[in-house]
């Protein structure tokens, strides 16, 4: 979608209208208007991305969040009225998103999509005084040094060590590869975490290469790898240039395990990838194996409405809109954006689809985290 006068499409604004033509409230409810008092209305923004490069994952999160609003809806505690705008993933595009949805008065704010329009928009939300809840923002020092940034995923800084320390206990390898997205602030700083870690495990690293997002070649790169044969290859990539590499390497016949960030976490990679995705490692704090009747409610309710299995994406932009939901329901208040984010700094053990969630001071989650392979097209815990 072009973004130029089309950015503007407002999707929520487009579904009010049409509710309130069939004399419906709020979106994706159907209950009469006259249940939704004026005290308990909320309005939220969501910065998503849809279209463009990261459309996989906001996708994914649109589906998952959408589905949190009607089950809270129908509970009837609050009346969500959801603004979702499509970034395309572009920083300029979030800073006039989340400018305009501040001087619209949102009380919460839902998104960026990714880290670099996060980082963009958090002086803006922490002038307003609007909470931002980040649904899959795991870069480092995200949400520092903030009293209104929160986010519902862990960051790779504790994502990543436990992905090396699982795997490298669980394989036993003693020297890998990289090969990250340079012009990329998550895949930097995914690369960061990634190194550290290795060499506090006290594994080599043989060769480290480079490449942009949008790259399709990456035989220069891979050739190189396999020159150093290393026992493991850490790839930090988003799903399209991660399938890429995967069928690249394969195809040299280069099968050795790969260890993978957040970017990996799609189905979109192993639909493009297939069976070069087996032997991928990546640890998450979502997989739909947990033993817990909030992860087993929600499988059964997205697999009901979307006719497929929710990604990661999707359980944390659930997650995200369940949070923000309890919150203003402990504030007392729909509209207090200082209540509302007291209330969501303060939360121990939240009972959610992702497991118990409790934030820390530095507004990011203290979960357990599941290490998982790719076995034929799914994601399986070890």
């Amino acid at each position: 979608m072009s973004m130029g006068k089309k950015w503007m499409k407002r999707v929520a604004v487009s579904m009010m209208v049409a509710c309130a033509i069939a004399g419906l409230s709020g979106c994706g409810n159907k209950e009469d208007s006259s249940s939704a008092s004026g005290s308990n209305v909320a309005k939220v923004g969501f910065i998503n991305g849809t279209t463009g490069a990261v459309a996989g994952y906001g996708l994914s999160e649109q589906q998952g969040l959408n589905l949190a609003v009607e089950e809270i809806n129908k509970e009837g505690k609050i009346h969500l009225e959801v603004e979702e705008q499509d970034t395309q993933g572009q920083v300029s595009q979030a800073v006039n998103v989340v400018q305009k949805m501040i001087g619209d008065h949102k009380s919460v704010l839902i998104g960026p999509l990714i880290s670099s329009e996060y980082k963009a928009v958090s002086p803006l939300v922490e002038q307003a005084k609007i909470p931002l809840v980040g649904v899959a923002i795991t870069a480092e020092g995200a949400t520092d040094n903030s009293n209104y940034l929160f986010r519902v995923c862990v960051p790779e800084s504790e994502n990543i060590p436990q992905t090396v320390n699982k795997t490298h206990e669980k394989l036993g390898y003693k020297t890998a590869a990289i090969l990250y997205s340079s012009n990329n602030e998550h895949q930097v700083s995914a690369y960061k975490v990634f190194k550290r870690s290795l060499e506090a495990a006290g594994v080599k690293i043989v060769d480290t290469e480079t490449f942009a997002d949008k790259d399709s070649d990456f035989s220069a790169q891979l050739t190189k790898i396999e020159a150093a044969k290393p026992d493991v290859v850490v790839v930090a990539a988003y799903y399209q240039e991660g399938a890429l590499i995967l069928k690249k390497m394969r195809e040299m016949g280069m099968n050795q395990p790969v260890l993978g960030d957040n970017g990996f976490m799609s189905p979109e990679l192993t639909k493009m990838a297939g069976a070069a995705a087996n032997n991928v490692y990546v640890s998450s704090m979502w997989t739909p194996e947990r033993n817990n009747p909030e992860t087993k409610n929600f499988v059964e309710k997205f697999k009901a409405k979307y006719g497929q299995e929710p990604d990661n994406f999707a359980a944390c932009a659930y997650v995200a809109m369940k949070y923000v939901a309890k919150a203003m329901e402990t504030a007392g208040t729909t509209t207090d954006t200082a209540k509302i984010r007291d209330a969501m700094a303060n939360i121990k053990n939240f009972n959610s689809a992702t497991g118990p969630l409790s934030f820390n001071n530095k507004g990011t989650p203290d979960v357990d985290l599941v290490l998982l392979k790719i076995e034929n097209g799914q994601y399986k815990a070890q």
